[in-house]
């Protein structure tokens, strides 16, 4: 069973981000997909890549109600959209940052280069042992570690691009996140940031009927639900406990909150400065504040996406060691490491991100717990919506309430 970490959210950085003013929209260019992902939240149809015109209108809306750092190209899997190099070009051309989310399976030399020739900013590759890859259909997460490296190197050889890693998090693979986590340090010159998304399914029944604008629904028609009872509750804190059984200084310094729980953490940010051999610690809570101001007031934006080059130049955030006393122990260590090897004071620290991130919630009354400021915002008639519940409004016209069993009567 998973023992959670204990973590108060007055003591780290509220992400700013809010509905209309954040650092990420979500554009689904197709609902085609060429794997069938056990956490996955998106009906696979082959017949379900948008056109070039509706891409467009899609990037529109965002325009009209959100300001947004980069745009996530996902789906389905983007890359087998047929016009994919024409998409990343259109982000690129409204001067947003486009980062393409896929399993890369469709991925090759010449599609990378054709990518980055139209403006790729990075890739996020969602990997992990519940996918049912062709190839590597028994491996465990460590063993996938071999297909993140072929990624990660494919991408640094291509030059510029920002390279980034997902997985999702079950019960049975929660004992391996620190494996990925110290493989991430090792390849810290090529790997920007890994993401972990702690499982959650929709259980039907379970002592809650569904109603959608006061009609009762079949909820057993989505495909992010389940009829086993058996509970899959893995939290944000659960993940970050079981990092610090190897890593005991993990330390988050960011969290957006739920729209239920205030004190829930749905995201979980943290940035760590080191060498692939050593990390010499966390960055605190002010300077995520101080990163997420200064862009805004420079950019008018919230900092999603850094380039992978500004990354490298971990040395220069120790000037900001005065307001973040994390950042002091940082400077204090690499200096004590410096004393006893000068050649490390000439070694470039790097900063690498570790993100945590727990989907919906469903408390006791069917309130639905999402994430406050939620980045991952896609586009449905016209209008803003979740991507992680898009199934239902476009099976059900609007999204499905949880209501307790006998409570409509």
């Amino acid at each position: 069973m998973a023992v959670s970490a204990s973590l108060d959210h007055r003591e780290l950085y509220r992400l700013p981000w809010s509905a209309t003013d954040n650092a990420i929209a979500w554009l689904e260019p197709t609902k085609k997909c060429n794997l069938a992902c056990l956490g996955c939240y998106r009906e696979n149809d082959p017949r379900g890549h948008k056109t070039l015109e509706e891409v467009r209108t899609d990037l529109e809306v965002f325009q009209r109600y959100r300001k947004v750092d980069g745009v996530s190209i996902a789906g389905g899997d983007p890359l087998v959209h047929p016009q994919i190099v024409e998409i990343v070009r259109m982000v690129a051309g409204e001067g947003l940052k486009p980062i393409v989310n896929t399993n890369g399976l469709a991925l090759t030399e010449d599609l990378l280069a054709a990518l980055k020739d139209a403006g790729v900013a990075g890739f996020t590759f969602h990997i992990d042992s519940k996918q049912g890859r062709p190839g590597w259909k028994t491996s465990d997460e460590r063993e996938l570690c071999e297909l993140r490296q072929h990624y990660a190197e494919m991408v640094a050889a291509a030059g510029g691009i920002g390279c980034s890693f997902n997985a999702t998090v079950y019960e049975d693979t929660l004992r391996y996140v620190p494996d990925l986590v110290d493989w991430a340090q090792r390849n810290i010159e090529i790997v920007n940031t890994i993401v972990f998304i702690a499982f959650r399914a929709g259980v039907v029944g379970g002592g809650f009927d569904h109603y959608v604008r006061g009609e009762k629904v079949d909820f057993s028609e989505v495909p992010y639900t389940t009829e086993d009872q058996t509970p899959h509750e893995l939290s944000s804190t659960d993940i970050v406990a079981e990092i610090r059984t190897r890593f005991p200084d993990f330390a988050p310094a960011a969290y957006l909150n739920g729209t239920e729980q205030l004190d829930s953490f749905k995201w979980l940010l943290s940035g760590r400065l080191g060498t692939p051999e050593r990390i010499y610690g966390y960055v605190g809570p002010r300077s995520m504040e101080l990163a997420q101001t200064f862009h805004h007031l420079r950019t008018g934006r919230y900092l999603a996406y850094t380039a992978p080059e500004m990354l490298a130049h971990g040395r220069s955030m120790l000037a900001l060691s005065a307001l973040d006393r994390r950042l002091r122990g940082v400077g204090r260590r690499w200096l004590a490491a410096g004393a006893r090897n000068p050649a490390r004071l000439m070694e470039r620290l790097r900063f690498q991100s570790i993100m945590i991130i727990q989907p919906a919630d469903i408390d006791s009354a069917g309130h639905q717990n999402m994430c406050d400021g939620c980045p991952d915002m896609t586009v449905w008639n016209g209008k803003l919506v979740w991507s992680c519940r898009l199934e239902e409004p476009e099976k059900y016209g609007d999204f499905v309430q949880m209501v307790p069993n006998g409570a409509a009567s």
